[in-house]
């Protein structure tokens, strides 16, 4: 009866080792089924098909610096229209309907704004900063590239990016293409890009590529940026992280 019962427990063994190594062998197989690849620098590479990561719109660009003068009503002082806070780093200017233009005697609409002094007619240049807008502001241009001397008969302006209040604010270039929608009481970053040799303007938000548009054709630019109100009310606009970009 010994080895009668020794056999069975060496089979019940043997059998016990083929399961176990079968169980292993699919084990196996799955995991060699779903391989991990890497990238270089060891890092998963990602799967056929997947979206490679976007480039940022200042890839290969410079920075450079910048200075501005302030364009405010002409009879008030600047404290009343425009507020800079040293820790935030943060640049408020608001101007209302009723206020009176820049100039004594001028006809254009009440501003408040930032008035780049570096002017271009040719190469690449970008205007980029996280941009907050109060709700309620409606029918203000926060950005703008002018162009100040332009031929005879051609526009003044190549671009102008103006707040709606309309879907929690719209942000649209002039009346026409929106740019953004829901951008009252909130911060969120625009660059606007133009190649004046091309003539062609590209408009992102939060570095996605939202707008490209041609220029008016050959002029002396620079950027502006704050608030030039065509609407009724109060309009603000604050402006944080400001760079300048050539390429």
């Amino acid at each position: 009866m010994s080895a009668r019962r020794g056999a069975v427990r060496s089979k019940r063994r043997i059998l016990a080792s083929v399961a176990a190594a079968a169980a292993l062998g699919g084990l196996a197989l799955v995991a060699a089924e779903s391989p991990v690849i890497a990238g270089e620098g060891g890092a998963p590479a990602p799967a056929d098909g997947a979206a490679a990561p976007a480039a940022d719109p200042t890839d290969g660009w410079e920075r450079a610096s910048f200075s501005h003068s302030m364009h405010k009503p002409w009879n008030l002082d600047l404290s009343e229209r425009y507020r800079y806070d040293s820790g935030s780093k943060t640049h408020a200017l608001w101007v209302y309907s009723t206020d009176e233009p820049f100039e004594q005697g001028s006809g254009t609409d009440p501003r408040t704004e930032m008035r780049w002094r570096q002017e271009y007619t040719s190469g690449k240049h970008m205007w980029d900063a996280d941009v907050y807008i109060p709700a309620g502001s409606d029918g203000a241009d926060f950005m703008q590239i002018l162009r100040a001397k332009h031929p005879a008969g051609t526009p003044a302006t190549d671009i102008m990016m103006r707040i709606h209040n309309e879907n929690g604010g719209t942000v649209k270039r002039y009346d026409s293409q929106v740019i953004k929608k829901g951008v009252y009481d909130t911060w969120w970053n625009l660059k606007v890009a133009h190649d004046a040799d091309a003539g062609r303007i590209q408009v992102y938000a939060d570095d996605e590529l939202v707008l490209t548009a041609d220029d008016r054709g050959p002029a002396t630019r620079h950027f502006k940026n704050g608030v030039y109100h065509h609407g009724e009310g109060r309009a603000e606009a604050r402006f944080r992280n400001i760079h300048y970009w050539v390429k």
